[in-house]
């Protein structure tokens, strides 16, 4: 790692961990949360988690664990350029959806509804609540004890209701204070991540085409950069180079911008970048062109016709599901009939959110499927 910037998060600044624990040896307080998520069971359970794709329509497609990575990696490599703590990035960007649904914003859409009732259900408070509470990892205590500086990324968005009721951890929401640099950074890594490769597995699916493609400035400029550089290029090539090319930009602009928002701001510790403006940003030129981006995805992927089908029997998964474990807790497993005994909805939330999405349709067919007892 580079030498940290004097605004960066440093083991020596941390707030620390729920539970007091020794020091790591022979490695940092984030190496040890990044280990700690890796070697978790919802981390794991990622690989079968849908981003776009339901899990079972293919093995080429991308998944909550293969998008984490690509967070991940995009998160660490700005984190370099900018003198932050890597492994705190890496960090928050690893753990970011480990409180996922299955069948993606399908999913999470269908569970807040069911959730209405009972306090709603949001999955970044979902992540905080899994590496708090739900893994069942040490002896010493639940969850995976993470520093507060790699839960307070996890948490990007939080309502006030529930802010309130994280003490120092969701104080931010309410005075509007910001998280750390790296937080920050995962952000935006996060965003950059998935407008790219939702890209990639739009085009591998066949529901969007290059052709159309070409109504999407960016895409288009980037595009005519590789043609120009490698002419009679075509194929999965023509595509990988071209939106390789436009990480890099998106990444490019966001350092060279937020260099500039820390160098206005005249930051120079960790408390001047809480108490300033969000200071990780797009360039004024960049947003423009990423809003198109965004506008495109959304009408002709996300919205596409066999993506909506996939998505309203999502819907109507985790609502049978949610319902017929409300009408009759007995149908859950052992241990989540007896946190059912404490909060029956919440319960209910902890279990089918942490199901992957085919492991959701075999349970809505052991259920309601007629022949199935198993």
């Amino acid at each position: 790692m580079n030498a940290l910037a004097p605004y960066a998060v440093s083991d020596l600044r941390s707030r620390g961990r729920l539970h007091a624990e020794a020091p790591p040896v022979e490695r940092s307080e984030y190496q040890r949360d990044r280990d700690r998520i890796v070697h978790s069971t919802a981390f794991r359970r990622l690989e079968y988690k849908t981003q776009v794709f339901v899990n079972h329509e293919g093995d080429l497609f991308r998944t909550r664990l293969t998008h984490s990575i690509e967070v991940a990696q995009i998160s660490r490599s700005i984190a370099r350029i900018l003198g932050l703590n890597e492994d705190l990035a890496e960090s928050i960007a690893l753990a970011h959806d480990l409180g996922h649904t299955p069948f993606g914003h399908a999913g999470q859409e269908a569970l807040n509804t069911c959730m209405k009732a009972h306090g709603g259900f949001e999955h970044n408070l979902q992540s905080l609540r899994t590496v708090d509470l739900l893994e069942e990892h040490y002896a010493a205590f639940d969850g995976l004890n993470l520093t507060y500086e790699t839960r307070e990324g996890i948490l990007k968005h939080c309502s006030r209701a529930n802010a309130a009721q994280l003490g120092e951890l969701g104080q931010r929401f309410l005075d509007g204070t910001q998280p750390s640099l790296e937080a920050q950074l995962a952000n935006l890594a996060d965003e950059i991540a998935y407008n790219n490769h939702d890209i990639d597995d739009g085009l591998r699916s066949g529901l969007i085409s290059l052709e159309q493609l070409e109504a999407v400035p960016i895409f288009a400029a980037n595009r005519r950069a590789v043609e120009l550089a490698w002419p009679g290029l075509g194929g999965r090539r023509l595509i990988h180079e071209t939106i390789r090319r436009m990480i890099n930009q998106m990444v490019l602009a966001l350092t060279a911008r937020t260099r500039h928002n820390i160098a206005q701001a005249g930051v120079a510790t960790l408390d001047d970048v809480r108490a300033a403006p969000r200071l990780v940003a797009y360039s004024d030129e960049l947003l423009p062109r990423l809003r198109e981006l965004k506008g495109f995805l959304r009408d002709e992927l996300y919205h596409h016709y066999q993506v909506l089908r996939m998505t309203n029997k999502a819907r109507r998964i985790i609502a049978d599901l949610f319902n017929a474990f409300m009408d009759d807790t007995r149908l859950l497993p052992p241990q989540y009939q007896a946190r059912a005994r404490q909060d029956k909805a919440r319960a209910i939330a902890d279990y089918i959110a942490g199901m992957t999405d085919r492991y959701a349709i075999k349970e809505h067919r052991r259920l309601f499927a007629v022949g199935e007892i198993h």
